[in-house]
Order: structure tokens, then sequence, then C-alpha cells
């Protein structure tokens, strides 16, 4: 018998893991929410990465996932929730091991998913991947359109309050004395979690001396938690001048971000973060594929920056290439390249700037 779009009044949502790949699917959660108005609807996955989807207006339950926990205690705790909420409608966004189980045992009748040999037997509806290229966000659209949810966005959104707005102001004093609504504020992010996605150090402090010197920009650095190493190799090379900000957590970060006039990063969380925030943002790829995890507008300002090398893609964490080879999409990316792509930014918000 087949479901009705109507029929679905409680709905839960799941990506698993990574701060960017969940913030890709705010906008399928959009189009979820405005095919069902009325409906409950839920998200499901990393307990700090879900915190990006707080004071989000399309869902009424975020669960978090703690993945420090012992496996088998918390699979069995959050299964017993799912269970509880009662759910109609599952689309799982992940697809792996776990995340299929739980989907299944949910106990919804519905139960959307990837078609994978199998684990795909756990869903009720299961989406097949036909080798087309399509960029994250129209991969998450395939599932909702699995059962007749169609997209109604492509932009990604993390909501930040007032409160927390203050809060990245009053961070903002601390560490970096003010800024004044005049001055032209520039965020970067010299870390990510593999090498092969770190654009050097060394480039990034060059970068921002430039920035400083002739757009009379400040610069804040952002960190995660595993950049240690990477920020003490900017501290050891920097400018007195750089604002070295401590590691926040990722819905302060979000904040810190969404005062910048322009955020460069690595392929990396915090970049999807600036994007989702309404901030200008120039992402630095490597083995990764801009046209499938950059999926975000020219026209809001956001640029990727590559440069073309006989092994891309790759998808290596660590460049497995030697000698002059080694590194070598990064190396081609000049300080200059990141440069100009910052003064291409939107214009109206950098008046003192010519072109």
């Amino acid at each position: 018998m087949t479901t009705q779009i109507s029929e679905f009044n409680r709905i839960l949502v799941t990506r698993m893991k990574f701060i960017g790949d969940i913030v890709l699917t705010t906008p399928v959660i959009r189009s979820i929410r405005n095919t069902c108005p009325d409906a409950y609807v839920a998200y499901m996955g990393a307990k700090d990465a879900v915190t990006l989807l707080e004071h989000n207006p399309n869902l009424d339950e975020i669960i978090g996932y703690d993945f420090s926990r012992p496996a088998i205690l918390e699979q069995i705790r959050v299964a017993l929730l799912l269970r509880q909420r009662k759910f109609d409608l599952v689309i799982d966004l992940f697809g792996n091991p776990r995340s299929a189980l739980l989907t299944y045992l949910s106990g919804a009748r519905t139960r959307v998913g990837l078609e994978r040999k199998g684990r795909g037997k756990l869903y009720t509806i299961r989406v097949a991947d036909d080798g087309s290229k399509r960029n994250a966000i129209e991969f998450h659209d395939r599932f909702a359109r699995a059962v007749g949810m169609l997209p109604v966005s492509t932009q990604p959104e993390i909501v930040v309050t007032d409160e927390e707005k203050a809060d990245a102001q009053s961070l903002l004093g601390e560490y970096a004395g003010g800024i004044p609504s005049s001055e032209l504020l520039i965020g970067v992010h010299p870390g990510a979690t593999w090498p092969a996605k770190r654009w050097a150090a060394d480039r990034f402090v060059k970068l921002a001396d430039r920035l400083m010197s002739e757009l009379g920009g400040r610069v804040v650095v952002t960190a995660g938690p595993g950049d240690g190493n990477t920020i003490r190799e900017v501290r050891s090379s920097a400018s007195t001048k750089l604002i070295l900000l401590p590691v926040m957590p990722l819905r302060q970060l979000a904040a810190v971000i969404s005062f910048c006039n322009v955020y460069i990063s690595n392929d990396a969380g915090p970049m999807h973060i600036s994007a989702a925030v309404g901030t200008p943002t120039i992402g630095i790829f490597g083995p990764g594929e801009e046209d499938i995890w950059f999926p975000y507008a020219a026209a809001g300002g956001h640029q990727a920056l590559r440069k073309t090398v006989p092994c891309h893609p790759c998808h290596l964490d660590f460049c497995n290439r030697e000698g002059e080879g080694f590194m070598e999409c990064m190396k081609l990316l000049t300080v200059n390249d990141v440069f100009e792509a910052v003064k291409l930014s939107p214009r109206q918000k950098y008046p003192h700037l010519s072109r």
C-alpha cells in the first residue's frame, strides 16, 4: 500500500557524522518542513555537530549521538529513545551500518536510505546510486524526493541568536580589543582534520600580512581541537597583529564567523559553518571535489579555489606523492591567488577597496 505524504506526522532525519555534512543537510530539512508543516520533525547526529542545528525553526527536536560512549551502550540508549518517539518516517542521509541499524530499530514503517549490499534491506525505500555526479545538497534532496518531498532551498543555514552574537562580540573584544564597525574583519582557518587538506601555515601567515598591510583589515585565526600543531606554526612565524582565538564550541565559532566580512578556510567544517551563517567564504581545496563539497553560490560571495593537477581527485588524507609532486595541488595555490579572491568578495562589504 502506498503511503501518502499527509500520513507522515513524526519524521526523523539523520546524518550521523561530520560537521560540514550535517550543515549541508539543512536545505533538505527545510524541504521536509515545507512539505509537512504540521509534522514533528527530529534530527539525529553526532552530539557536538548537531548543536549547529539548535534554534533551527524547521526542527522540533535534536537527538545527539555520543560517539565517546561504548558503542553498544549508546546504540541501545538511542534505539530505545527512537522507539519511544514513534516515528513513522525516517530518512537516513548517511547510510553506514550504524545509522541503517538505528533506522530499522526505530520501528518506523517508512525508512528511506541508500541501496547498499546487505544493509539496504533495512530500508523500505532504497535510493540507488545511478552514477550521476551531484553536489552534496542535490544528493540529500534525492532522499526526500523518494517520498514525494520536493526541494525548496539550496542555501544551508545556521541560526545564530542575538545572545550568541553578543557573546561573540565580547570574545572579540577580549582578544582583539574590540572591532570597530567600519573596520574590515577577516577570518582565516589554517587547520583541517587531514594533512592533505591543509594549505601551508606559512602561506596563511603571508596572506594575513598582505590582508592587514594592503587592505587595512584585522585578521582573526580560528582553530579546531586537533589544530594545535598548525596553530603553533602560525604563532611562531606570525605578526603580533594576528588575533589568535581559542578553540571554541561550534555555536560560538559560528557566531564569531558571522561578524567576519570574509572567511578563508581549508576544506573543513568551519568552511561550511561560514557559508551557512552568510559570511562570504573562500574555500581552499586540494584532494577534495569542490563541485560536490562547495555548493555555495557565487552571488553570496563564495569562492572555491583549486589548482588542476593530474592526480585530482585523489580523496586521500595523506598525500602519497614524493619529491616535487608532494602536495602539488596545495603548493600551486599562491598567496596572491587567495589575496585576489578576497578582493573579489562582495563590493558593498569593502567600500575602501579599489578594483
